[in-house]
């Protein structure tokens, strides 16, 4: 009944909503490698990317610009078999001394018990996670994954579904990414994470859908006009949620989060209760 909901829920936003589909076109139009080239493989004239991971090496990919807001998505298909201790990543990154960051990481297990993590850097500063449980199996076909991030807020959606929603607030001295990011894509490997079953390798990512919808930064500079309301992920009916997503946000939020850094310590920090 509850992944019925979110289907419906889904549907509705796609519809009606905000969230679009990353249009596809050649990977190389906007990415290249960062490492891993013979862990790589380009499917379908470049609509599709594959990278994987064995003891050897992962890969990772990056786009060409950075970007100072936008409309940020990929589609993906994540590995099967016994993924435990493998992580396969979206996300987004400024590189400098203290950076900007906004993830999406998808935490492996055995079969479709993938547990989806998102992060938040800001300065360099993190420690902002959350999990939630997904409601299909992320390894049977390609899903939609993306982001808006604009001078108001940055939210995560899953199919269309908003699952996480992080408000600017700077006016009370909570941090927010403003400095110019890539978008970057991985699958790698981590203790944390547990250990890896190795005698499953190769394990095998697959991504869709490399179109950008963002406002290229120059010189990794955001200038004024990536606020410009002429972008329309900056417009007025993006600074909030509308309440057919809230509906859904909270129906994730009630029924699929598994951890979240507001709820460890004693006292919630000071942006969780706008961000809810």
């Amino acid at each position: 009944m509850a992944s019925s909901l979110l289907f419906l829920f889904a549907f509705l936003i796609a519809t009606f909503g905000h969230a679009r589909c990353a249009p596809d076109v050649p990977w190389s139009q906007n990415y290249v490698l960062l490492y891993g080239q013979d862990h790589t493989q380009l499917l379908n004239q470049e609509t599709e990317i594959q990278i994987s991971l064995d003891q050897a090496s992962g890969a990772a990919f990056k786009s060409l610009k950075a970007y100072g807001s936008g409309f940020f998505g990929m589609r993906m298909k994540l590995p099967n078999k016994d993924t435990t201790g493998i992580i396969t990543t979206f996300y987004l990154k400024s590189y400098t001394n203290n950076h900007d960051e906004l993830d999406f990481e998808f935490l492996g297990g055995k079969g479709q018990n993938y547990l989806l993590q998102t992060n938040v850097f800001t300065n360099g500063q993190g420690g902002r996670e959350q999990r939630i449980s997904l409601w299909f199996d992320p390894t049977e076909d390609f899903h939609d994954y993306q982001l808006i991030w604009n001078q108001h807020q940055v939210v995560w959606f899953v199919d269309g579904t908003p699952i996480r929603v992080f408000k600017n607030n700077q006016n009370i001295g909570v941090g927010y990414p403003i400095q110019a990011m890539q978008i970057e894509a991985s699958i790698w490997t981590a203790t944390w994470a547990g250990q890896p079953n190795w005698s499953q390798a190769p394990f095998q990512a697959h991504y869709q859908g490399f179109g950008i919808d963002g406002c290229p930064a120059q010189l990794n500079t955001i200038g004024s006009e990536c606020s410009s309301p002429t972008f329309e992920w900056n417009g007025e009916k993006n600074w909030k949620l509308d309440p057919q997503q809230q509906m859904a946000y909270e129906d994730v939020r009630n029924k699929h989060m598994m951890y979240d850094y507001c709820t460890v310590g004693p006292k919630a920090p000071p942006e969780c209760q706008s961000n809810q």
